[in-house]
């Protein structure tokens, strides 16, 4: 759904919370008064989406209860040209899982100036990554990373970024094949550094993309050095995927390398199998490699998606005495 307005930037009322209804009243009026009274007003095309989902997980070693749960988004985007040829467009998603505890409020959200041939700048209220963490995995899967499926004890991650919430992301294309992503996120305080990452993904070869970054996270007490590297071969209905990751820390027995390999099939059109398998290795003697490998399988007609995956995980977290299994189903609507 698109509808044409027309905005003021200086007269949109910020939405607060407790009295969401009489500020939604304000913005309404505003806007409508805007469009009869201001000439210089710019035009803008407004979508609204939305969607919705059916979840149900669970694992071997866990007296959880009901495992049904269910996800909802509705985002609003819209987007405008400027005289100088920029687009400029912002996105709002109010979900009920949204990072904070309130039960309505605004999740992934951002504003995008577009300069075309300089590239496109985003700052990201929150939802967005940068180079480290958009590829910190990206072996080819129908549904879920091997490591990525909930389970007690919560399995450790391929990297430790602190690009997203109140972040600067820049994406300029170089050539046919090459693109470049960059992102820094500043420092709020005196007693910490602001933490920055670069990027390349190279697609200049049909089927092949390779991507590669390096960042720090310096938000952390003992300052991460990161690094990131996958490469990806799709050819008919077969894809393959390498990723290789480093994460060192300023105390080096914290270190991790985490590496990952998979394999998925386009049965058809709607349907796609995948197996991956990956291991974070710690340079902690107190740790023993965390193992995980999961199959995953999707199905897609329209707006609907129906989604699983069956994962296993050795030694979560580098604990030897905790081996773990779940699974998961989605069932996913857009609209």
């Amino acid at each position: 759904m698109e509808i044409l307005i027309l905005i003021d930037p200086f007269n949109i009322k910020q939405l607060t919370k407790g009295n969401n209804m009489n500020n939604l009243k304000k913005i309404g009026l505003t806007a409508l008064g805007t469009a009869m009274v201001a000439t210089s007003a710019q035009s803008a095309t407004v979508a609204v989406s939305a969607g919705t989902s059916i979840f149900f997980g669970g694992e071997d070693n866990s007296n959880a209860g009901n495992g049904w749960s269910m996800t909802d988004q509705v985002s609003f985007n819209a987007s405008g040209e400027m005289d100088n040829g920029f687009t400029i467009s912002t996105h709002l998603q109010i979900d009920s899982l949204a990072e904070s505890s309130d039960n309505m409020h605004f999740d992934d959200r951002n504003i995008v100036i577009d300069t075309g041939d300089m590239g496109k700048l985003t700052f990201s209220g929150h939802g967005s990554s940068g180079p480290v963490g958009a590829w910190d995995d990206l072996v080819p899967t129908a549904n879920e990373e091997s490591w990525s499926t909930a389970i007690g004890g919560t399995a450790d991650t391929p990297t430790s970024s602190d690009i997203g919430t109140n972040s600067f992301i820049y994406d300029y294309t170089v050539s046919d094949g090459i693109a470049l992503k960059a992102a820094y996120k500043p420092s709020k305080s005196s007693g910490l550094e602001s933490s920055t990452e670069i990027g390349v993904v190279y697609t200049g070869m049909e089927g092949l993309t390779v991507s590669a970054a390096m960042g720090e996270n310096n938000a952390a007490a003992d300052k991460i050095d990161l690094s990131v590297l996958s490469v990806n071969y799709t050819t008919g209905p077969l894809s393959f995927g390498i990723q290789v990751n480093e994460t060192d820390h300023g105390t080096a027995t914290s270190d991790e390398d985490f590496t990952a390999y998979g394999v998925s099939y386009a049965v058809s059109d709607d349907v796609s199998v995948s197996y991956g398998v990956s291991t974070i290795d710690y340079a902690s003697a107190t740790k023993e490699d965390q193992d995980s490998s999961a199959v995953s399988v999707s199905f897609t007609a329209g707006g609907v998606a129906i989604s699983g995956s069956y994962q296993v995980t050795d030694n979560v977290a580098g604990t030897t005495t905790m081996d773990n299994s779940s699974y998961e189903v989605n069932f996913s609507f857009a609209f």
